[in-house]
């Protein structure tokens, strides 16, 4: 898919206080999640216990008679389960690179060995998926686009062969959308008490208050405004990202980062796309740059770009790193809300820079 169809989705609050939302989420909203009706594993292999989660296209609950044991994902969803403790049987969605090294979609997912039932846009193998047996089918969900990756054209021939299920990921908030995601690992068996789970929830909470922290404390030491810009760079040209439209940049926003807006975004709401010889149209003391597969690199960019070289950010190499489309764990939450709060924190003012 060409990143511009790329979906994703302010006062201050002390450290303690949004520690205390943040790590709250496990016990207040997870834990109280939907979840299995009885351990997981029976004498037969499989799961034992009925499953019932909704399926946010529809609103519309798919009830098994028993925990599947043969789960199939799109990648990026995969990786969340992983997060959990839950392992899929396999994925389709962006998962290894051409050396055989895990994309960014991937997360912390093992991939070696790993059944990729296709690894890019339309290569969604549906014979190999019937000859697994599935027993469910889990993707996301964004508005206009059904199951992320399953092939509109052969969505019911999908469905007919396990039922699937869809989590909205363009719409809610961040955190909202990773309870969600946890809610499923627990119907599909987790157990979010664990130790491991637990210190995941708490390290969300941890990153959500540091990004605030963070961005204060340079605005305050500094006296200046401080302004950041989230990028995708494309042969095309440079994509500059409505920070309401990922809810990644939106829960930055949420914690009082001041992202630049871009005034024209394209039809779908998500970028504004400037041509390499306007890429200064917008003023920003630090960018993020998209780190996902198919971006130009800063590395090229800097080397092969003068336009972008001159920005007086990319000049003073308060260049960083983002991903529009995170893993939503816990974990993988708190991995992306840490990247943007250490850029805040190593960037400074450009006034300040300069004075």
């Amino acid at each position: 898919m060409p990143l511009h169809a790329r979906p994703p989705a302010p006062g201050r609050l002390s450290r303690r206080g949004l520690f205390a939302v943040g790590g709250g989420l496990g016990a207040a909203s997870v834990l109280a999640a939907c979840g299995p009706d009885a351990d997981a594993g029976d004498e037969d292999g499989g799961a034992s216990g009925s499953f019932s989660f909704v399926d946010e296209r529809d609103q519309t609950a798919v009830e098994l008679d028993r925990i599947p044991s043969t789960v199939v994902a799109f990648t990026g969803l995969g990786a969340a389960l992983y997060d959990y403790g839950v392992e899929v049987a396999a994925v389709f969605g962006p998962t290894t690179l051409a050396g055989g090294s895990p994309d960014i979609q991937a997360g912390r997912m093992p991939v070696d060995g790993l059944t990729v039932l296709g690894n890019a846009w339309g290569e969604f193998d549906v014979e190999q998926y019937a000859q697994l047996n599935p027993e469910l089918l889990v993707s996301h969900y964004y508005d206009g686009f059904d199951l992320w990756f399953v092939p509109e054209e052969r969505l019911e021939e999908v469905e007919s062969l396990a039922p699937g299920i869809g989590i909205e990921v363009s719409q809610p908030a961040l955190d909202q959308i990773i309870d969600r995601h946890a809610a499923l690992a627990q119907a599909l068996g987790a157990d979010l008490s664990s130790d491991e789970n637990v210190a995941g929830i708490e390290r969300f909470g941890a990153a959500m208050a540091s990004i605030s922290d963070d961005y204060f404390e340079v605005q305050m030491s500094t006296g200046h405004e401080y302004k950041a810009m989230a990028v995708g760079a494309w042969p095309d040209g440079l994509y500059v990202a409505d920070p309401s439209a990922f809810n990644l940049l939106a829960k930055s926003v949420e914690l009082g980062v001041d992202f630049v807006v871009p005034e024209n975004p394209d039809q779908n709401g998500y970028w504004e796309l400037l041509s390499w010889e306007n890429v200064d149209k917008y003023e920003a003391d630090v960018i993020f740059l998209d780190r996902r597969t198919g971006n130009i690199p800063a590395e090229e960019l800097l080397a092969e770009y003068p336009t972008w070289a001159a920005l007086p950010a990319v000049a003073a190499g308060q260049v960083y790193s983002w991903n529009a489309e995170p893993v939503y764990s816990h974990v993988g939450g708190a991995v992306e809300l840490e990247a943007i709060a250490e850029g805040l924190a190593t960037g400074r003012p450009l006034r300040f820079l300069n004075d």
